[in-house]
């Protein structure tokens, strides 16, 4: 197997550990020697090993010493003490001669250390193998170290002409079972579930994880509604009947400070300032800042109407785009958007994502979009995976 194939190994080892070890990235490794993998491991758990001494203890385990073995990382082994050892160490202990590195550490207080360290001791070190996927495995990482909020995942179901409901609102539904149960497993995976004021009142969301044949369950998620208008504490919404413990209003300064806020407040229910911007809208890193520092929300799920998911877009704020698409046709050039909010009069103006994933799920399709790593680039090393 070519280097690249066995990094894209690694990179799906690393997968599995993806939504369980933050704030620690997900970090998968292959051992290998003559050609034959020895040796496979991820970091599955945060405290728990890291994938470069799983990958180790799984070779050991098989009977294979791994001295003169070369390793394969999907990220830049670290070289500091944390909840457990230096990797680097681990990997000197064990005489691998060769190590092949993903992507460099983002982290700038331990970036480049792991890498140095082991070519100053006679380790062959290459690096940049399949380094857009192996990137790609670290962007929530990024996103708490390097931007210090959650990683925000946009979901939105849509029709083949681009709509999520009806021009009365009706939704239910766009999206076939499977996908839905998916939904329900990003909830699960998330700490905060966003929605603009809209879903508020005309869908009267729980914003619960709900498993098929088991009782939706809150524990431990938060309810974030950014609106204009905030309810009226006595109004006839779950959230404020059933969550309001866990619920968060994100609103403009003055209404933050008002009497609504203030009744809100006393039932037990969070109300956030927001600054305006001056292009329209809420500054929403503001809000994901705080959600961050102070509730350690590592990742957000947002599930709002078309003029949120826009929002978050041209704020550079949508680290992850999961759009669900369905094999259907509403036709109605009122019916509701997936976008919307925008008035623009060039192609040129549409902000481009690159397709990550895909994969049939029930009888739609699920598209995993993400951002281009920077303005221009329009490069990748990568093919999408599609799912069978």
């Amino acid at each position: 197997m070519a280097d690249r194939d066995l990094m894209l190994r690694a990179a799906s080892l690393a997968r599995k550990g993806r939504g369980h070890t933050a704030p620690n990235p997900c970090v998968g490794a292959v051992l290998v020697r003559n050609g034959e993998i020895i040796g496979q491991g991820w970091h599955a758990v945060r405290g728990g090993p890291h994938a470069e001494v799983a990958a180790l203890e799984s070779a050991r385990q098989a009977g294979h010493d791994p001295r003169g073995a070369t390793l394969f990382v999907t990220l830049e082994p670290c070289n500091h003490h944390g909840a457990t050892p230096p990797c680097t160490r681990a990997i000197l202990e064990a005489g691998i001669e060769r190590v092949c590195v993903g992507t460099a550490d983002p982290n700038p207080r331990t970036g480049g250390g792991g890498t140095q360290f082991l070519r100053e001791r006679g380790v062959q070190v290459e690096t940049g193998i399949a380094e857009r996927t192996c990137r790609d495995l670290i962007r929530d990482f990024e996103c708490w170290h390097l931007r210090q909020r959650p990683y925000v995942r946009l979901k939105l179901a849509a029709t083949l002409d681009g709509r999520i409901a009806t021009r009365s609102g009706d939704s239910a539904w766009v999206s076939c079972r499977e996908a839905r149960q998916e939904v329900h497993r990003l909830r699960q995976g998330s700490q905060a579930v966003l929605v603009g004021g809209n879903t508020l009142y005309e869908d009267d969301p729980r914003l619960t994880p709900r498993a098929e044949g088991q009782e939706p369950s809150a524990a431990g998620k938060l309810a974030v509604v950014v609106t204009s208008r905030l309810p009226d504490p006595e109004e006839e919404l779950f959230l404020l009947r059933s969550r309001p413990q866990e619920t968060i209003f994100w609103t403009e300064a003055g209404k933050a400070e008002g009497r609504a806020a203030e009744r809100l407040r006393s039932r037990g229910v969070r109300v956030w300032p927001l600054e305006e911007l001056a292009s329209g809208g809420y500054d929403l890193a503001s809000g994901l800042r705080r959600l961050y520092r102070e509730h350690a929300c590592y990742y957000l799920l947002c599930e709002g109407g078309g003029r949120l998911a826009m929002s978050l877009c041209q704020q550079g704020l949508a680290d992850e785009i999961v759009y669900f698409l369905a094999p259907r046709i509403l036709g109605d050039e009122q019916g509701r958007s997936a976008f919307g909010g925008r008035s623009v009069d060039a192609m040129q103006q549409a902000l481009s994502y690159r397709i990550a994933e895909y994969r049939e799920i029930g009888r739609d399709l699920e598209i995993t979009l993400l951002p281009y790593p920077e303005e221009g680039n329009r490069q990748q090393d990568d093919n999408p995976s599609c799912g069978e």
